[in-house]
């Protein structure tokens, strides 16, 4: 007789399988859903992240803004309120108003009273033509004052094409291309060269007081002659077109100054010479010699 063998059920091994399966699912499952959890959890903190950036980067503009608009208005406020609609100018002759201001308020801002005060603190203005310095005040927001200081001029000699200008000590302080109004021109006075900022080598030296003495007194009488000419023996002989007036030495130039500005007005449209030279206190003789 054979024995045989038993088989096991297969319901039960289905059975097992599926009960030795069940765990490995199961944790798949698990493993899944916490990576999708991690993925939401990860977008959540990508989300805030950027709006928090957003966030700063929007008040960041909004104070740029609101920063812009503040210098703005304050630049307007400034513009407006600081114009300068008031000028006062002092001790101007070789230049007019308008050029003096020209020259100090030059630029985009050049006329706002804030700016000058800045650019012209402590500071005065120089190395313009026969102007020593001058000096810029804020008088009031809308008010400024320039004081110009004129250098020294006694007058100015024709030299190798250009006018030399000397003070009363005979130093050239400027040289021009062109003669300046309002400056004595000075014939007979000899040198053999200059150099600006040195005294001309001139012959007589006297020459140089004496022309400052003269421009002085036409300044002080209104009298604009156009060149003063001295002779070998220092005597002065003044031109005003063509009328020339013979003054002879210093002796009562005041006196004789005083009474030429009385009788230039009857010698207009005049030629000739006007003889001052016996003028005095004694005798007020004055001789016109016409010339046809």
């Amino acid at each position: 007789m054979v024995k045989k063998k038993k088989r096991q059920p297969k319901q039960l091994k289905l059975l097992k399988t599926k009960q030795q399966r069940a765990p490995k699912q199961h944790k798949a499952k698990v493993k899944q859903k916490s990576k999708k959890q991690q993925k939401t959890k990860n977008s959540q903190k990508l989300l805030t992240e950027v709006l928090r950036q957003h966030k700063s980067l929007l008040t960041v503009l909004v104070l740029l803004l609101i920063l812009a608009t503040g210098l703005w208005a304050g630049y307007q406020y400034v513009i407006r309120e600081y114009a300068v609609t008031r000028i006062y100018v002092d001790g101007n002759l070789h230049y007019t108003d308008e050029e003096i201001m020209d020259m100090v308020m030059e630029g985009r801002f050049g006329k706002n009273s804030i700016y000058l005060s800045l650019k012209y603190k402590d500071k005065s203005i120089s190395g313009i033509p026969f102007i020593e310095k001058m000096d810029v005040s804020i008088m009031e927001k809308d008010t400024i004052r320039i004081n110009v200081y004129e250098k020294a001029i006694a007058g100015y000699v024709e030299y190798m094409g250009h006018y030399l200008y000397f003070d009363k000590d005979g130093i050239v302080v400027e040289a021009s291309a062109q003669a300046a109004a309002g400056v004595l021109e000075v014939a007979g006075l000899e040198f053999d060269h200059a150099v600006m900022h040195e005294k001309l080598p001139a012959k007589d030296e006297s020459i140089f007081t004496r022309t400052l003495s003269i421009s002085q007194l036409m300044q002080k009488y209104g009298i604009a002659a156009d060149k003063v000419y001295f002779d070998e023996n220092g005597e002065i002989m003044l031109y005003f077109g063509k009328i020339k007036v013979a003054l002879g030495n210093d002796y009562h130039i005041d006196e004789k100054m005083m009474e030429l500005q009385n009788i230039l007005p009857e010698l207009e449209g005049l030629s000739g010479t006007l003889r001052m030279e016996n003028f005095d206190d004694f005798s007020d003789e004055t001789i016109f010699e016409s010339e046809m």
